[in-house]
């Protein structure tokens, strides 16, 4: 049977993802090819094919990507729906898990040399809300803190590195020319992010 093709080029964040998880959902397929033009697309649906229980081979085509999922064993049909960020291990430990939305680098409006001051302020203390701290998802300027010499960027690599999930919008950071500089956290997608804050217990919005 010829597997199925997605030609995603020119879809915005989550489309591509969303198209691959309507043809696993429905059509649960032993090979399947999808065609993107963006790097970050690139990343979020390789990311999401390998949750599902796909090994995905990249071939650059021009200015676009071919990817093409192989399912290995039966993974692909039996996996849960959703991407590396709603494992099963995952859902179950979610009982107090606190989700901090973060849209920019600073914090507040007034002055920008204040309000980065005011996020490396509370990017340290988060620590503080202990074990309940789930997961930080960065959109729009708050990605440029992922890239190394920003001013918040250790105490973004020291949360990570105590355990804390941290998402980063892609289509973001390739809006910013950084989806290569960046160094810390997870390139994501609009679907991940929507789920985040569905299932945290509560989100925090600076």
């Amino acid at each position: 049977m010829t597997p199925p093709v997605l030609d995603c080029q020119g879809l915005a964040c989550p489309q591509p993802v969303l198209q691959c998880k309507q043809c696993v959902d429905t059509q649960a397929p032993a090979v399947l090819e999808v065609v993107v033009d963006n790097e970050a697309a690139r990343e979020n649906v390789t990311r999401y094919l390998g949750t599902r229980g796909y090994a995905v081979a990249v071939q650059a085509e021009g200015g676009a990507w071919r990817l093409t999922a192989q399912r290995e064993g039966e993974a692909g049909a039996d996996a849960p729906c959703g991407c590396e960020v709603l494992s099963g291990a995952q859902l179950t430990a979610l009982e107090q898990k606190v989700c901090v939305f973060l849209p920019s680098e600073f914090v507040g409006a007034g002055d920008d040399t204040l309000g980065a001051k005011l996020m490396a302020a509370f990017l340290g203390t988060l620590p503080e809300l202990g074990g309940e701290l789930w997961r930080l998802v960065l959109v729009n300027g708050a990605v440029k803190m992922t890239v190394p010499g920003h001013p918040c960027f250790e105490k973004l690599a020291a949360l990570a590195e105590a355990g804390v999930s941290i998402l980063v919008c892609g289509t973001c950071l390739d809006f910013f020319g950084l989806l290569e500089r960046k160094a810390v956290g997870q390139t994501t997608n609009m679907l991940d992010v929507v789920t985040s804050l569905q299932l945290a217990s509560k989100v925090i919005r600076v």
